[in-house]
């Protein structure tokens, strides 16, 4: 089953700290329970999206990568 997202954001092509700004930003949106789904080709955003789910309590249900792009799933506390 998957899981679907309320809002989708796309940050392919940008590099650090842009996609974390971005996803809070769009996390901030959201209502709790709401799910954010997160594109990017920044291999930092393998470390930083969970670094930044941990610090902000905001859990990752899903992530992967495929074909560079990293996906992640992002529920809203």
């Amino acid at each position: 089953m998957s899981i679907a997202a309320d809002k989708t954001i796309d940050c392919k092509g940008q590099s650090c700290p842009e996609p974390v700004l971005r996803t809070k930003m769009a996390i901030n949106e959201l209502q709790s329970g709401q799910v954010l789904e997160m594109l990017a080709t920044d291999p930092g955003s393998a470390n930083d999206i969970p670094a930044w789910s941990k610090r902000t309590g905001n859990p990752i249900l899903e992530s992967s990568q495929n074909g560079g792009v990293w996906r992640f799933l992002i529920k809203k506390a």
